[in-house]
C-alpha cells in the first residue's frame, strides 16, 4: 500500500541495497602515503576475515557476493555479468594510468607475490567503486530529474487522480483532484470520498468500487460529486485495481475528469429533441387540421353544390310540370277537343238532316264512333304515359315490353329486348318497378330525341344481390361529366334517373364514347312485397320491336 510520496518511492527504489553486517575485518585501502593511491580520497574496504587458523592470501568480496581471485570466483568469472567485467576492465585502464605495477623477482617469496597481487586486486576494486559511485550520482541526478517531471505531471494533469482503498479511503491524491474537490490535498488523505459524492449517485459510486476490485480491467461510470463551498459537478470517472510489492492489501487508481459542460450539452441536446419531438408533432397536428379544415371546406363547398343543384332540380321539377302540364293541355285542345268538336258536328249535322237516306245517315253515324273510337284512344295513351296500369296490375316485364311496342311503332327505332323470366322479378315491390320503368322511359326518350340511334339494347338481368337495367344504343356520344355537373344543363332526364335510382339504394352508371355509343347501367337492390321466396330462373327471353 503506497503510503509515501512517489518521490521517496522512487528513491528507495532506485538505491542499491547494503548487504548485512556479517564478521568482517577492516582494512586500509589506499593510504594517503600508498604511491598507488596518493591523492585519492581516503576509503575503507571490507574483507571477510580469514577461516583457517593460518594466515592466508585476503580476496576481496565482489559485488554479486563472490571473492574475487578465490577459486570459485575464477571458476565462475566467465558467468560475470558483461557489465561487471567492462568496469574491471575501465578500472584497470585507469590503474594502469596512474601507476605501474611493480614486477617482483622471480626468486622474490611467495608470500610478497601475494601481498603484491592482494594489493593489485585492493586498488582495482578501489577504482570499481569510484566508478560504481559516479555511477550512482549520476543515475540519481537522473532520477530527481525525472522525479521532478513527473511529479509535475501528477500534480498538474488536467484529471484528479486518486488512489483509494478497499473501503473507498483516499491514499494518495494529485492537486488536480485536491482541487476539484475544493480542500486542500493534506486534509484528504485517509479521508473517505463517499462523503463527496451527491446522495443520487452514491449507489453508482458503490457499484463501480465493487466492480474495480472484483476484476482487472478498467471500470467506468458518471457521478456526480460535491465540491466544499461551491455547488455539484458531473465526473467521469475511470477506475482500475492494483497491488503493492510486499504488501497483500488491495487499492485502486481512479481518474476523474470534469463532464458539467458534457452534461449540460447533453442536457441542452435532450431538450431540442423533446423540443423538436413536439415540434414534429404539433407540425403533425397542424397538417392534419388543415386537412381537416380541407376536408370540411370540400365537404361544405359539395354540400353547397348538392343544395345549389337540389335548388336547380326542384326548379325543373317546377319547370318540367310546367311543360308537361302545358304539354297535355296541348293536346287535349288539338286532339280530343278537335275529336269531340268533330262527334258534336257530325251530331248537329245529323240532327238537322231529317230527310236524308237510311244510307246516309249510318255513313254519318260510323264516322262519328270512329270519332269517339280515336278520342278513346288518345285519352288511354295519356294514361299510359302519366301511369301504364299494366305496371300495376301485371308487372314490369309486361309493362315493358307494352311501352317498347308502342315506343317502336312511333319512333321506328329497331329495339331488342332482353329479360330473365325469373319469378322473383314479378316480385319486386312497386318503387323498384317503377323506378326501372321511367328509367327505361327516359333513356328511350332521351335516344329518340338526341342520339339519331337505329338499334337499341334493353336487358334485364338478375344480379347477386340485385336487379340490373341496361340500356346501350348505337347513336352519337356525349361528355356525361359535363353534362351532369353543368349550371345550364336542361337535361333533366339524366338527373332525374340517377335521383330515382339513389333514392332506393341503387346506383346509375353512363357511359359514352365517339363510336360505341351511349350505356346506361341501373342496379337497384332486390325487394319484394311478400317474404316468400321465388323460383330460380328460367331461360330467357327475348323480344325485338
Amino acid at each position: 500500500m503506497p503510503t509515501k510520496p512517489i518521490s521517496a518511492r522512487i528513491m528507495r527504489r532506485t538505491t542499491p541495497p547494503h548487504p548485512a553486517p556479517t564478521p568482517q575485518t577492516t582494512v586500509a585501502l589506499a593510504p594517503a602515503s600508498s604511491p598507488v593511491g596518493r591523492g585519492e580520497p581516503h576509503r575503507t574496504g571490507i574483507l571477510p576475515r580469514p577461516t583457517g587458523g593460518e594466515a592466508g592470501p585476503v580476496f576481496p568480496r565482489l559485488r554479486d557476493g563472490r571473492v574475487k581471485g578465490s577459486p570459485i570466483s575464477q571458476s565462475n568469472h566467465s558467468g560475470s555479468a558483461p557489465i561487471a567485467i567492462d568496469l574491471r576492465r575501465q578500472a584497470e585502464a585507469r590503474l594502469q594510468k596512474r601507476s605501474k605495477i611493480q614486477q617482483s623477482p622471480a626468486n622474490a617469496p611467495q608470500s610478497a607475490v601475494a601481498a603484491q597481487r592482494l594489493a593489485h586486486e585492493l586498488q582495482v576494486h578501489q577504482v570499481e567503486l569510484e566508478l560504481q559511485n559516479t555511477e550512482l550520482l549520476s543515475a540519481r541526478d537522473q532520477l530527481e530529474i525525472l522525479v521532478e517531471k513527473y511529479t509535475d505531471l501528477y500534480d498538474f494533469a488536467p484529471v484528479g487522480y486518486f488512489s483509494l482503498d478497499e473501503q473507498g479511503r483516499i491514499l494518495e491524491v494529485n492537486l488536480t483532484g485536491a482541487a476539484k474537490l475544493g480542500v486542500e490535498r493534506a486534509r484528504l488523505i485517509h479521508r473517505p470520498l463517499l462523503p463527496f459524492v451527491v446522495p443520487a449517485s452514491r449507489p453508482i459510486w458503490l457499484a463501480f468500487l465493487n466492480r474495480v476490485f472484483a476484476g482487472t480491467v478498467k471500470q467506468v461510470c458518471d457521478v456526480a460529486l460535491l465540491r466544499k463551498d461551491a455547488g455539484a459537478f458531473w465526473a467521469s470517472v475511470h477506475g482500475i485495481s492494483a497491488l503493492s510489492v510486499g504488501d497483500p492489501q488491495k487499492w485502486c487508481r481512479v481518474a476523474f475528469s470534469d463532464i458539467t459542460a458534457l452534461k449540460q450539452a447533453e442536457e441542452v441536446h435532450h431538450r431540442v429533441e423533446v423540443l423538436a419531438a413536439s415540434n414534429r408533432k404539433l407540425e403533425q397536428e397542424v397538417i392534419q387540421r388543415h386537412s381537416v379544415e380541407a376536408a370540411l371546406r370540400q365537404s361544405e363547398q359539395h354540400s353547397r353544390q348538392l343544395l345549389e343543384q337540389t335548388r336547380r332540380l326542384a326548379h325543373r321539377v317546377l319547370l318540367a310540370q310546367e311543360e308537361e302540364r302545358k304539354q297535355i293541355s296541348r293536346e287535349l285542345h288539338d286532339e280530343i277537343a278537335q275529336t269531340l268538336t268533330g262527334i258534336n258536328v257530325e251530331l248537329a249535322a245529323l240532327k238537322l238532316t231529317t230527310t236524308a237516306s237510311t244510307a246516309g245517315i249510318a255513313k254519318k253515324i260510323s264516322s262519328t264512333q270512329r270519332l269517339v273510337e280515336k278520342s278513346v284512344d288518345i285519352v288511354h295513351q295519356f294514361a299510359r304515359e302519366l301511369r301504364p296500369l299494366v305496371l300495376d296490375d301485371l308487372g314490369l316485364v309486361p309493362a315493358l315490353h307494352s311501352f317498347l311496342k308502342g315506343f317502336t311503332k312511333r319512333t321506328g327505332l329497331q329495339i331488342h329486348f332482353t329479360t330473365f323470366s325469373s319469378a322473383r322479378i314479378q316480385q319486386l315491390n312497386n318503387v323498384t318497378r317503377t323506378v326501372l320503368y321511367r328509367v327505361a322511359q327516359e333513356a328511350l326518350t332521351n335516344v329518340a330525341r338526341h342520339a339519331h340511334a337505329s338499334r337499341v339494347d334493353v336487358r334485364i338481368q338478375k344480379l347477386p344481390r340485385a336487379i340490373g337495367l341496361t340500356i346501350k344504343d348505337n347513336g352519337q356520344s356525349f361528355p356525361v361529366a359535363r353534362m351532369l355537373h353543368a349550371k345550364t344543363n336542361k337535361r333533366l332526364g339524366l338527373l332525374g334517373m340517377r335521383e330515382r335510382v339513389e333514392m332506393i339504394g341503387g346506383s346509375l352508371r353512363i357511359e359514352s364514347a365517339p363510336g360505341q355509343g351511349t350505356t346506361i347501367h341501373a342496379e337497384v337492390p332486390f325487394t319484394t312485397d311478400r317474404t316468400r321466396g321465388g323460383g330460380g330462373n328460367k331461360p330467357s327471353a327475348r323480344f325485338k320491336f
